[in-house]
């Protein structure tokens, strides 16, 4: 198959996926700003490109206006990917593999995906964990549990990207580290990047100060707790529980 041919047939799948997962929610709203996160557009952004007032992508989201009806989601889908391409198609790229390979990996403990976003300040007191770094604020659609070994040692850094779900903007939880480092690395050469990683298993003097420095350069919010891992996971899926990937 040639490449261009590939692309349009990745660039269709991914289409489907995100047009039929806003059109089917229970709240259109939330999966749409799901969708915008993902791809790291603005709503200016976003608007500007469609035309319309930054209001109208605002109050979509929010609920305040009518939901969208499958044209314009269709419209609002194919802006994001127009977008991406624009910006080098990074974000579509990453999500091929998902598309096209399987997702299961025994370096997964748990993946959950919540209709409703979690904040950090409430992921920090359901896993009774400290900010080592505040990074950039982002609601939180999903978590995944990661036995970081496993991870570090199986896996591509391809296949890490799969660890994500369908949502970046999930808490990447990683167990069995020794300085927090390795986990740390591992993002920084992906094209993705989590809006939030916990260490698990070590007090936030224990983690490397090299791994806060990594996080504070991508931005990203650095956790860690010592919480028990089955009490973390059963405390995470109490918030909103939407569905568990197999």
């Amino acid at each position: 198959m040639a490449k261009n041919e590939t692309h349009e047939n990745v660039r269709q799948r991914l289409s489907e996926k995100m047009a039929g997962e806003i059109t089917l929610s229970e709240k259109p709203g939330e999966a749409l700003k799901k969708w915008r996160l993902n791809f790291e557009v603005a709503q200016t952004d976003l608007s500007n490109y469609l035309g319309v007032s930054p209001s109208v992508i605002s109050d979509y989201e929010s609920g305040r206006r009518k939901s969208p009806g499958i044209l314009i989601v269709s419209k609002i889908v194919e802006a994001l990917l127009n977008i991406d391409a624009e910006r080098g198609g990074q974000k579509i790229h990453a999500y091929e593999g998902m598309l096209y390979t399987e997702t299961s990996s025994r370096a997964v403990y748990a993946t959950y995906e919540y209709t409703y976003p979690m904040q950090l300040a409430k992921l920090s007191k359901s896993i009774d964990a400290d900010v080592i770094n505040k990074g950039v604020e982002k609601p939180l659609y999903g978590f995944t549990v990661i036995d970081s070994k496993k991870a570090i040692l199986e896996l591509s850094s391809h296949e890490f990207q799969k660890l994500y779900g369908w949502s970046t903007e999930r808490a990447m939880v990683f167990t069995k580290v020794s300085t927090g480092k390795s986990p740390m690395v591992a993002i920084r050469v992906t094209n993705l990047k989590p809006g939030a990683v916990v260490i698990h298993g070590l007090r936030k003097n224990e983690v490397d100060p090299l791994a806060r420095k990594m996080a504070e350069i991508d931005r990203i919010p650095l956790l860690a707790t010592t919480m028990d891992i089955d009490g973390l996971v059963d405390s995470l899926k109490k918030y909103s529980q939407y569905h568990i990937i197999e």
